[in-house]
């Protein structure tokens, strides 16, 4: 299984971007799918998890309310949308699964070790 993720780049305070996360071959509905990032000199941090059982949704408290997160299941994508970017957004983002269990398991989605697979990353950089 490949995960690809997309959307990155550079944009201004109060900006949107949409990031993509995409597995080529391999089908991502029946699996959680989360958002992390990592700002420079910090450690990874969970951002969102969509469930792949019941399509509960989680939020880390510092994007609530910016940040949506979706599946496109006819493009076989899981997407975060990201509205009123602040600098402190800015960071390298990655998307993981969990192929071992359907949900996101309440606060788990916030651990690295809950996920078997991650892409690559893309960056984003929130900046005036």
């Amino acid at each position: 299984l490949q995960l690809v993720e997309s959307g990155g780049g550079l944009m201004h305070p109060g900006g949107s971007l949409r990031l993509s996360c995409a597995s080529p071959g391999s089908t991502l509905d029946r699996y959680p799918i989360a958002w992390f990032r990592q700002a420079p000199g910090k450690e990874r941090e969970g951002v969102s998890c969509i469930s792949g059982d019941d399509g509960r949704t989680y939020y880390a408290d510092s994007v609530k309310g910016r940040f949506t997160i979706s599946r496109d299941n006819a493009k076989n994508t899981v997407n975060l949308q990201m509205n009123s970017l602040k600098p402190e957004d800015t960071g390298v983002y990655y998307c993981a699964v969990d192929r071992m269990w359907p949900g996101c398991s309440g606060d788990l989605w916030r651990e690295n070790s809950k996920y078997d697979y991650w892409g690559q990353g893309t960056q984003v950089t929130v900046s005036s």
